[in-house]
């Protein structure tokens, strides 16, 4: 079921629309293809920089602040995308507070001087690149804090210098890691809706949308979205081949990590503005740009269809969220008890909905639901005279269920990882106590897996609080949510309304942020 709408999507190119991909193939499809690409490949360079370089400075300098920047560098994971680009247009749009000043403070006119366009595809890229940088700089980090104090004098004795350590040795060896964090940016930028929508910019997201509610052609936005999809596909097959026969292996259980080196005055000057102009243009300047526009509009929006896009948002967040637990520890903890291809496969194929966007999902759900629901009413008619409507596609389950494919892969690895911290010896031993397996998980597996239930259920609902065009696809009508009424509002250029949704979803957001980095920080002691 799970997997029913990557299947879906897929299988509609056996019943191709060919006027509709005539016309867009004359129109817009070389623009959807060719913006999607240079999207995701922009913001798969721009992470691999930035991401790569913070995680050398933190992990190989010592400087002031460097314990806080490898926690607060990670904080703009926790500010969508969409948000952080409502943000700077604000700010550096015609009539915003920077270009403001530039006429004022030189007489200049409109038209006198250049400015660069952030609605653009260079400003989505790099609205992109300051919010999944973090993946890059997660996983780079802890390559480079696993690589032994060895390596480093064994380089120094061959004769490189610093840069050549890091280019030819310490990058290398984190490749696999380094690469994983570019696919997963990459795939996050293949599946942003709401940046490259309120830029202007065509991409296969936005064209999914407006040939489904445009055009009124839901199986040619399925094959669309059969055709992103398999760019997603080929980004996973061509990250895991890259990496396939890359292996590093370390001598014994035990080493020492790399001991920070002490860089002189000025360098660590330069460093610690380096981490905090990142932290600033991905984190704080759209937050003080958030609470500035709250401040300004004061308490006019704190009403009640706020309180009630709140508990929207809220309770369909945390029920998504416990939905997505429950079936990942089903599936993990039937993996554990019976590890074989049979359950496996169907575990694996269950949980490759992450790498799929959130538009394709919600046409994947759409069209079955609507079938479904099609068909039952049509029988219950002929059968009984009744019309039971739309049970299902109509309906919170649709979102439900999209939320479900899309963020189950996010609360699998949370509990996966937590039942591999558990020996098997646990298991036999409460088995000869006379427990069964569901006694097992209730009495000893949950308790001790608490830590990795709350980090699997907090990412999921946050995860779930940010997602937008599933939302905007799936969601029944009159039901709005902090994330669809931000995106309502910023396109009719409400910016300053849209701030107190918007600052809602962020500071929420910055909680499970927080969680991770501690979480790391731990294991790295």
């Amino acid at each position: 079921m799970l997997a029913l709408p990557v299947v879906v999507v897929m299988l509609s190119v056996l019943q191709p629309q060919w006027q509709v991909w005539q016309h867009l193939a004359q129109t817009v499809l070389w623009d959807y293809i060719s913006n999607s690409l240079l999207l995701a490949f922009g913001v798969g360079l721009g992470t691999l920089i930035l991401g790569t370089s913070l995680a050398w400075i933190c992990h190989h300098y010592e400087f002031p602040g460097r314990s806080a920047f490898e926690w607060l560098l990670l904080l703009p994971m926790a500010m969508p995308a969409y948000i952080i680009a409502y943000c700077y247009t604000g700010l550096l749009d015609f009539a915003g507070p920077v270009q403001t000043a530039v006429r004022e403070q030189t007489g200049w006119a409109y038209g006198d001087y250049y400015f660069p366009e952030v609605r653009s595809l260079g400003g989505a890229i790099l609205m992109l690149t300051l919010v999944l940088y973090p993946y890059v700089f997660m996983l780079a980090r802890n390559a480079f804090r696993d690589q032994a104090q060895s390596l480093l004098e064994v380089s120094r004795a061959a004769g490189l210098s610093p840069t050549g350590y890091f280019i030819k040795v310490a990058v290398p060896m984190a490749r696999p890691a380094i690469l994983t964090g570019v696919a997963l940016a990459m795939m996050e930028a293949f599946a942003d809706f709401g940046t490259v929508e309120y830029f202007g910019v065509n991409t296969f997201t936005t064209g999914i949308f407006r040939t489904w509610f445009g055009l009124g052609n839901a199986q040619a936005a399925a094959q669309l979205s059969a055709l992103l999809t398999t760019f997603v596909l080929l980004l996973l097959l061509l990250e895991r081949g890259s990496r396939s026969k890359i292996k590093y292996y370390y001598q014994g259980h035990k080493h020492h990590s790399q001991n920070p080196q002490r860089p002189s005055a000025l360098v660590s000057v330069v460093l610690l503005c380096c981490c905090l102009l990142v932290l600033a243009a991905g984190f704080l300047i759209p937050l003080l740009m958030l609470i500035n526009w709250v401040w300004g509009t004061g308490l006019a929006q704190f009403n009640g269809q706020f309180l009630s896009l709140m508990w929207n948002s809220f309770s369909l967040a945390l029920v998504a969220a416990f939905l997505v637990l429950v079936l990942a520890l089903l599936f993990a903890y039937g993996r554990r008890l019976r590890d074989d291809p049979l359950i496996r496969m169907p575990v694996t194929l269950a949980s490759m909905g992450y790498a799929v966007p959130g538009t394709v999902i919600a046409v994947g759900v759409m069209l079955p639901l609507a079938w479904f629901d099609k068909s039952l009413d049509a029988l219950m008619q002929a059968w009984f005279g009744i019309s039971t409507g739309l049970m299902f596609s109509g309906t919170l389950f649709a979102l439900l269920l999209a939320y479900a494919v899309r963020f189950l892969a996010v609360s699998l690895n949370q509990v996966e990882a937590g039942l591999e911290r558990i020996k098997p010896s646990m298991d036999q031993a409460a088995q000869s106590l006379g427990f069964g397996p569901l006694k097992s998980l209730q009495r000893i597996h949950l308790p001790i897996m608490k830590a990795s239930l709350l980090s699997a259920v907090l990412l999921v609902f946050v995860d779930v609080l940010k997602e937008l065009p599933a939302t905007l696809i799936l969601r029944p009508f009159n039901f709005n949510t902090l994330a669809v009424r931000t995106y309502e509002l910023a396109s009719d250029e409400r910016l300053s309304d849209a701030a107190l949704p918007a600052l809602s979803i962020l500071v929420v957001g910055i909680l499970p942020v927080i969680i991770l980095a501690r979480a790391m920080n731990r294991e790295s002691r």
